[in-house]
């Protein structure tokens, strides 16, 4: 899809692997990281990373491992200097320095958290109990809707608030900020995990009723267990309503413009009036229903539902919220559900780190700029735009040579290409959290207070002058992301890190890896969500209908090959959901290998290690992928997940014509697609 993120939230935070010796950093991939018992192609992640995987353990505070780590560790240790630092040097008030450290601090003082117990959360559980009326909840409902989904550049869609806000240029017209309404309200990352009958899915749900007793018991709640159920059940009837994974993909089944007058015909059951006026929205006139069903079916629950459920169900939420920054007994027995129970891991992450992963998503450009002046220097972001600029032109001339395509649609991505903003490293203009209160001492108040200022800062978009220069992620994020409706791409200075990049590496390594990253990232403006956006960012159909015939073609058969794989028995990948990602992963890599080979300028790569360019091309890429994973994670993943797993990331390669040349894959082997079943897009 045209707007994902490169990696899955599951594999952002991975763990250590074996470290690679200071001799293969010329070559930039880990030859013992290799299982050469197993023919390239037969089984290529088994043969790039077998023999790491063998040697390998999950941590217990992971639910998986892989080279995403090294890269997020030293962006953890260097987060956590900086937090070391800013604490050290007494700032003065309402400096962002003096934020960070007063928020981290007021994280990590165990002691002052469990003497206070819920009396910060108080305020906020007595505003759910005086409650009385529908009308009242509606208020109540619209003061805890937060701008916390983001549907079109990290394919986010969930939420516990009972809808979620979104705030970005609108689809049809993408000069002008517009709210966009998303479904919510489920504790549970999907629909799937209530409406599934799959054994594994009711034994979830099970535990999930068990959880939410839990956490209200902990909270002296009187009936605990009868009131879980209650919660339990409405979430059930909420999750009916949703649209599905595959619908809430669909960009054309999201662009739903509403008066803000037609919400009461459209969807009754809630007080919309109430509930704008609460939100902060009354003012605005229209809005993009991304789930129009789905807004009308929890909309008539609110005005079915018995008050004092919804009740419940919102104390429950905000505890569940509130959870991190709550004593132990809160904390624990939520890691015990989200972290064990769905994705099995044993262990907490360590305290400190979670108090950085907390002041990094609530103050992340405060963090982000400091990082990115200390830790990314201006050569690595010259050598990366030189890149990306490689890359660029690499694509450009895939379009020129396609001979499927006519000439006015290939004008139409030329101009795409041509016009693509490329941010590397940090945003030209950084977050202002003037306004923003942050206490040593309240660790619940300073998570609420961030996530309404996030909110204020969101809508304050609104009616304002579209900043295509706007970034979605922070510096010191180990991820990249294409931005549809800016026609742009963000690689923040995380990810460019060895071993995604290394500037001392060998070329063949940096662009099958780094390179391979630039062009999915390039190639997402031209999958099957982002090719339904020109180049100003807007959604129209800019294809001769012959091209777009051939196009989804083309994208059907790849996701039929997607579909066939199978990450854990009985458990295949739904093709569709993770197309958008398997389209750029193949135009991307194409496009890497072209540009690597136009930067050798017409020169032979020299054999390193024993291997060829193409060679240390390919098993860079299959190491930039390098992953082990728990199955209750991998689960999840291809459930709820638009991005295949790791392993089948790999096979991207057996729809090239290069790897075949390069590692002699014959018929007969495992992989072997012949060249009429490879699938080439771009």
């Amino acid at each position: 899809m045209a707007s994902k993120a490169l990696l899955p939230l599951l594999l952002v935070s991975t763990a250590l692997a074996v470290p690679q010796a200071a001799a293969q950093q010329a070559i930039g991939v880990n030859l013992d990281y290799r299982d050469t018992s197993v023919k390239p192609g037969d089984d290529f992640d088994q043969f790039a990373n077998g023999g790491w995987r063998a040697r390998t353990e999950i941590p217990a505070d992971r639910s998986n491992t892989g080279v995403s780590f090294e890269v997020f560790q030293k962006a953890e240790k260097r987060n956590a200097d900086l937090v070391r630092e800013a604490g050290a040097g007494n700032p003065a008030p309402g400096t962002p320095q003096r934020m960070i450290a007063d928020y981290y601090a007021a994280y990590m003082n165990t002691a002052a958290i469990e003497a206070q117990g819920l009396k910060p959360l108080e305020p906020r559980l007595a505003e759910i109990r005086a409650v009385k009326s529908k009308r009242e909840l509606a208020r109540l409902l619209g003061r805890q809707l937060q701008a916390d989904v983001d549907p079109l550049n990290n394919t986010d869609f969930g939420t516990e608030n009972l809808f979620g806000l979104f705030v970005a240029q609108g689809l049809s017209d993408p000069s002008r900020n517009v709210p966009y309404l998303l479904q919510g309200g489920l504790g549970m990352p999907d629909r799937e995990y209530y409406v599934s009958q799959e054994p594994a899915m009711a034994k979830l749900r099970t535990a999930y009723q068990g959880y939410v007793a839990d956490m209200l018991k902990l909270a002296g709640v009187s009936d605990p267990a009868g009131r879980a159920a209650r919660i339990v059940a409405l979430e059930g009837r909420i999750a009916a309503a949703h649209a599905s994974r595959d619908e809430s993909d669909d960009i054309h089944k999201a662009n739903n413009l509403w008066t803000a007058r037609q919400f009461a015909s459209n969807a009754p059951g809630l007080d919309w009036s109430a509930y704008f006026a609460a939100a902060g929205l009354d003012k605005q006139p229209n809005f993009t229903v991304w789930h129009p069903g789905a807004v009308k079916g929890l909309s008539a629950l609110v005005g079915s539902e018995p008050l004092e459920t919804w009740k419940d169900w919102s104390t429950f939420h905000t505890l569940n919220q509130s959870a991190p920054f709550l004593p132990a007994a809160f904390t624990d027995r939520r890691f015990a559900f989200y972290g064990t129970a769905m994705q099995g891991t044993t262990k907490q992450r360590d305290r400190w780190k979670r108090a950085l992963s907390a002041t990094n998503a609530d103050l992340g450009d405060a963090v982000g700029k400091i990082y990115a002046a200390k830790y990314f220097p201006a050569s690595s972001k010259a050598e990366v735009q030189g890149m990306v600029k490689n890359i660029l032109a690499a694509f450009d001339r895939r379009i020129d040579a396609l001979d499927w395509m006519s000439p006015a649609t290939k004008a139409q991505a030329k101009a795409k290409v041509q016009s693509l903003r490329v941010g590397v490293g940090y945003p030209e203009t950084w977050r202002d959290y003037r306004g923003l209160v942050i206490r040593p001492n309240d660790p619940v108040g300073n998570y609420w207070r961030a996530r309404a200022y996030e909110t204020r800062h969101q809508l304050a978009k609104l009616g304002k002058p579209v900043d295509r220069g706007e970034w979605w992620m922070t510096p010191q994020t180990v991820n990249a992301v294409n931005l549809p409706l800016q026609n742009a791409l963000n690689f923040p200075a995380a990810i460019l890190e060895a071993p995604y990049f290394d500037p001392t590496a060998d070329a063949a390594a940096n662009y099958g890896s780094i390179g391979s990253v630039i062009g999915h990232e390039i190639s997402h403006s031209f999958d099957n969500l982002g090719a339904e956006f020109d180049a100003q960012g807007k959604l129209h159909n800019w294809w001769t209908p012959a091209d777009l015939a051939h196009f989804k073609g083309a994208t059907k058969r790849l996701a039929d090959q997607y579909s066939a794989y199978e990450p854990l028995p009985g458990l295949h990948l739904k093709g569709d959901q993770v197309l958008g990602e398997n389209i750029a992963d193949v135009a991307g890599l194409a496009a890497a290998y072209d540009a690597y080979k136009m930067s050798l300028g017409g020169k032979e790569a020299p054999v390193i290690g024993g291997l060829t360019g193409d060679q240390r091309f390919f098993l860079a890429f299959a190491q930039g992928w390098r992953t082990k994973v728990r199955e209750a994670a991998l689960r999840q993943q291809v459930v709820t997940d638009g991005h295949s797993p790791a392993r089948e990331r790999v096979l991207t390669v057996r729809n090239l014509d290069p790897w075949y040349d390069a590692y002699q894959v014959k018929p007969g082997e495992k992989l072997y697609l012949a060249p009429a079943d490879r699938v080439r897009i771009w």
